[in-house]
């Protein structure tokens, strides 16, 4: 059996350590719905505040906006009591005059615009600028973003280019962040590859890299972040026209993911924490990065975080055919005397599927890393 995630972890063997739950900055960038700057500094402080010391950002989210903010809202904090991570593969350029650049799922940006690459200089350039944005001489990982669509320029530049700064102590932590864990488990097979951020496909829903990337990771010792937990945020509230990857759910898994909730509500416990703690069952597994786009939805998911989840949860969703029985389960190490076990039917009437918080929430930002 494999124990709830407790305290920091490190990522494969690099020193660095990041806890068991992170902050996806996504909404920072003003993901599908633009924050006041004030509201996003609230944001980071209830992180910090929780324990969830953990930040992913990257120059795609907002162009720019949310490294921007994020490194305001650290301004000051002591750089060794957080952990920080970016991305390269994207380098952002002025607009020219009359240009209008693609939102891509962000609003009220920076009149810049992104550009692919994957040369040498252009990631060092990349890296570069972000942490001017950010304000900080170093960041800990730098992940190569969904370049899925570039492998022969990951091979030939983007992954040397990342090799060479880590041998530099430029940067300490290095890997790629994507949705396709078939590519990423072709990564970490054939590179030297700290750790990987996989999101939407190690979930109470999808078990596709349970059966690609996760054995390659431990095989490697790679390290794994997962993001994506709520699958764009069916798993958050699982009603009718509820999103999974960034379209309205298929019928058979919107009643999937409501029957997993009307199981958690049996034992008292929210669908979205049972979603925040599965991915631990997988030992390769170190921290869940999860978006909040006001300091309430942050506080939310760390109080979700720490839920007692009863070991007889999971093994109910098993003996239902909700999980299948080979997966790993994040089970307690021995069993517990205070369990109080499934309450009654009658006794949870509705499922709560979604927990505390909003009624409908929006597309979940931690969705893409």
């Amino acid at each position: 059996m494999h124990c709830p995630p407790q305290g920091p972890r490190e990522l494969g063997r690099t020193g660095v350590t990041v806890p068991p739950l992170g902050l996806g900055c996504a909404p920072l960038g003003n993901l599908y719905r633009a924050i006041p700057d004030e509201q996003a500094q609230r944001v980071v402080h209830t992180a910090l505040a929780t324990g969830a010391g953990y930040f992913d950002t990257a120059p795609h989210y907002g162009v720019g906006l949310s490294e921007e903010r994020l490194g305001r809202a650290l301004r000051g904090r002591d750089r060794a009591a957080y952990t920080l991570s970016t991305k390269v593969g994207r380098r952002l350029r002025p607009l020219a005059p009359g240009e209008r650049a693609a939102g891509e799922g962000f609003v009220d940006t920076p009149a810049r615009a992104r550009v692919r690459d994957l040369t040498r200089d252009g990631i060092r350039a990349t890296l570069d600028a972000s942490l001017r944005r950010l304000g900080v001489d170093a960041v800990d990982i730098v992940y190569l973003h969904d370049v899925e669509d570039h492998l022969r320029e990951v091979y030939e530049t983007g992954f040397p280019a990342l090799a060479e700064l880590r041998a530099e102590r430029v940067v300490r932590a290095i890997g790629f962040g994507m949705n396709h864990s078939g590519v990423l488990a072709r990564l970490v097979a054939d590179l030297d590859v700290d750790v990987v951020l996989c999101a939407g496909r190690w979930t109470l829903l999808e078990r596709t890299a349970f059966d690609d990337l996760l054995p390659e990771c431990e095989r490697r010792g790679t390290s794994v972040v997962v993001g994506g937990v709520y699958n764009s945020g069916l798993l958050a509230d699982p009603s009718p026209g509820a999103p999974y990857d960034y379209a309205p759910a298929p019928p058979a898994l919107l009643d999937r993911a409501r029957q997993l909730g009307a199981v958690c509500a049996r034992f008292g416990v929210p669908l979205k924490a049972a979603a925040l703690r599965f991915p631990f069952g997988h030992r390769a597994v170190a921290s869940v990065v999860v978006g909040a786009a006001g300091p309430e939805e942050m506080a939310e998911n760390a109080a979700l975080f720490t839920r007692h989840i009863p070991d007889e949860l999971w093994h109910t969703l098993v003996a239902r055919g909700l999980l299948d029985p080979d997966l790993p389960l994040p089970l307690h190490a021995e069993p517990d005397a205070d369990d109080p076990g499934p309450i009654d039917d009658a006794e949870a009437g509705e499922p709560e599927a979604g927990g505390p918080g909003p009624t409908t929430p929006p597309p979940d930002p931690g969705a893409r890393p």
